[in-house]
């Protein structure tokens, strides 16, 4: 960190020995600096950012103060709310894509087997020594499921319910056939993909041509007793069409760990409707892409794609800012 070199890499991410590990490991000759311990005046000869929530960890931000600056990884995957107008409309803008990808299969596949079993119902009766009747109860083993945004958490998703022995489908938006599933939609056929779905993962990142996308007339394309789960973003969907829908069809189930109003800074969740009131209904705190081991998976999967960037390569998952919006 004590570089006498112009730093080419400015981290925004708060300073700690693991980004610090990381950065050594995988960019042992880069010089960087974290912007909490420097000031803007030595920003000049800055190419690349990496960032978590830039408008926390910077503040404010002067684009004259980096005019080298040609490259902006994010740490996190999404890229809904990321300020580009910050910057020149040359700056490239990559999500940390599939970095995330097993934990939140991972957590994907805990949710619905939890809705499916109805392991809070069941706990309920535990609690009451109750032994039957048991609760009513849904398999994976021989049911269809649906993954919304067939990418890197999509194909996980798929990978993880092959063993259970299910038909997995996908939607992506042109139908493009990819290895993992037995069929899969364009988006604009996602209601036919949805009729057949047992199970439905969502798992779309949030665009202009996905927000509030999941509306009462898809919801009402699905199975009345089918099993829903979102670990993509929570305004893809309408939340009160979502809750409607579980009020007014009891035997269908949905399991979230992304939310409406997101307040990470207040560690504070909020819904516009009592969802957890709902028998048919769990939720866990977007959880999905936390535990042991994540920080440093992801830190690599983010500063491989520096490295391509900073060897003369086109870095991965570089966005189109016009994608994202109000």
């Amino acid at each position: 960190m004590n570089d006498p070199r112009p730093p080419r890499l400015l981290v925004t991410l708060p300073p700690r020995a693991p980004v610090d590990q990381a950065i050594g490991r995988q960019l042992p000759d880069l010089p960087w600096v974290y912007a909490e311990r420097s000031s803007p005046q030595e920003w000049g000869s800055v190419e690349a950012l990496l960032t978590g929530t830039i408008e926390r960890e910077l503040g404010s931000y002067d684009r004259h103060s980096t005019p080298h600056l040609r490259f902006v990884q994010r740490i996190f995957t999404g890229l809904d709310g990321f300020p580009f107008g910050w910057f020149d409309e040359s700056v490239r803008v990559a999500g940390n894509i599939g970095a995330y990808a097993p934990f939140v299969a991972e957590h994907a596949v805990a949710l619905a087997l939890a809705a499916a079993r109805d392991l809070r119902g069941a706990h309920e009766k535990v609690r009451a020594g109750r032994l039957r009747p048991p609760p009513e109860q849904r398999l994976f083993f021989g049911r269809t499921a649906v993954i919304l945004g067939y990418g890197e958490i999509g194909r996980a998703i798929a990978a993880r319910l092959a063993g259970f022995g299910m038909r997995v489908l996908g939607v992506n938006r042109g139908g493009r056939m990819t290895p993992g599933v037995a069929g899969m939609y364009p988006a604009d056929a996602i209601a036919e993909a949805l009729a057949q779905a047992d199970f439905i993962f969502e798992a779309r990142p949030l665009t202009r041509a996905t927000r509030g996308s999941l509306n009462a007339e898809l919801l009402a394309a699905m199975r009345p007793n089918a099993v829903f789960v979102n670990v993509g973003r929570g305004a893809t969907v309408d939340e009160e069409a979502l809750f409607h829908h579980l009020k007014e069809h009891p035997e269908f189930r949905a399991a979230l760990d992304v939310w409406w109003d997101e307040d990470f800074a207040g560690g504070r969740l909020g819904t516009g409707f009592p969802f957890a009131e709902l028998p048919n209904f769990l939720g866990t705190p977007h959880t999905a892409g936390l535990g042991p081991g994540v920080e440093p998976h992801i830190l690599a999967k983010a500063l491989e794609n520096l490295d391509r960037f900073f060897r003369g390569e086109e870095p991965q998952y570089v966005t189109d800012p016009h994608e994202y919006g109000p």
